[in-house]
């Protein structure tokens, strides 16, 4: 995996979008990992600052996240009837809903987006929910990148394998954040981390990274007995002090509500792992009719911003995965280096 990627450890930091930004990307980079830049949420523009910032802090290979799904046609019904649910909430935090604007927040990799991986060349460029159109992925592999894609079932996998990734990252169901699942979206179908990554290793012929629930060397010594050549560690970065986590969302990691998290789309329109708080418990973790993925986003933002500066978590989506780690506040370096002690097989 070092060979392939070009990092000095097989430890990779989960890009989490909204939650960091270079900085601690740059800190994984520089203790011998590899750092991630998640660009689901940013122009290219401000992509491009981001890179540039980043190759400042470090000479060392890092990866670059793109999400790759399609954008769904806008559904006024459903839109109205999700807005209706939040309606409550509305009223409880001050938000008028007539305000909130359209469009959706998280965009597709695009070939403004390739401009930008011609220009800086990361080593490594991976996505979420499949991969792009062939022309732009083409252009993503002409750039030199090592291509990294998330499969949730061996299915997933091996569609990944025949489309040309030079690795597939083995989501577990104990993953925090956004499912990365593209075939089928029956979660029936999701496998936990010990069950999916030794079907994938005996299935494929490139490399398997585990992710999901490993938040310390126990977790990536596991991994690699499985037969994983790497692991990709998110949620126990998250109270790393490079990381852009917002208080109340490093507070409830630090709590005992970090033990019960669901699988919920209320926060964007597709099933991802996050902290019960109290949105969840009002509407349930995956209510019908809402709006679908990534429009659901747009009735949530103003909300989670206008409970946020009343001091509440309610509305916010606390991402986490099942195992939370024991490593709060720990430097990104440290944590890095932390994870690496379950290297000694």
């Amino acid at each position: 995996m070092t060979s392939l990627l070009g990092c000095r450890l097989p430890i990779l930091q989960a890009p989490m979008a909204g939650s960091q930004d270079h900085r601690l990307a740059a800190a994984v980079c520089q203790a011998g990992g590899l750092g991630a830049l998640p660009a689901a949420l940013l122009a290219p523009e401000a992509l491009d600052a981001e890179l540039g910032k980043l190759r400042a802090l470090t000479d060392q290979p890092y990866n670059v996240n793109f999400f790759a799904h399609t954008p769904p046609a806008p559904d006024a019904a459903r839109e109205q009837h999700w807005r209706t649910l939040l309606a409550p909430f509305y009223a409880e935090f001050g938000v008028d809903p007539a305000s909130i604007p359209d469009g959706p927040g998280r965009q597709p990799f695009s070939a403004a987006m390739a401009d930008i991986v011609e220009r800086h060349r990361p080593a490594v460029v991976s996505f979420h929910f499949g991969l792009p159109a062939p022309e732009l992925l083409d252009r993503v592999k002409a750039s030199g990148a090592r291509i990294l894609s998330s499969a949730t079932t061996v299915e997933e996998g091996l569609w990944l394998q025949a489309h040309g990734v030079d690795a597939v990252i083995a989501q577990g169901l104990e993953a925090g954040g956004h499912r990365g699942h593209f075939l089928s979206a029956d979660l029936g179908r999701q496998l936990g981390i010990f069950a999916l990554v030794p079907q994938l290793v005996d299935a494929l012929d490139v490399p398997v990274i585990a992710a999901g629930g490993i938040a310390d060397a126990r977790g990536v010594r596991a991994a690699l007995a499985l037969g994983a050549a790497g692991v990709q560690v998110g949620t126990a970065y998250l109270s790393s002090p490079e990381a852009g986590t917002t208080a109340l969302h490093r507070a409830a990691l630090g709590s005992p509500a970090a033990r019960y998290t669901e699988l919920t789309t209320l926060f964007s329109g597709r099933p991802a792992r996050g902290i019960v708080n109290r949105l969840i418990q009002a509407l349930g973790p995956r209510p019908e009719g809402i709006a679908p993925f990534p429009l659901a986003g747009n009735a949530i933002g103003p909300l989670r911003a206008a409970a946020e500066r009343q001091g509440s978590d309610a509305c916010s989506p606390l991402w986490a995965g099942q195992h939370v780690g024991n490593t709060q506040g720990l430097p990104a370096a440290e944590l890095t280096q932390r994870l690496a002690g379950g290297l000694d097989r």
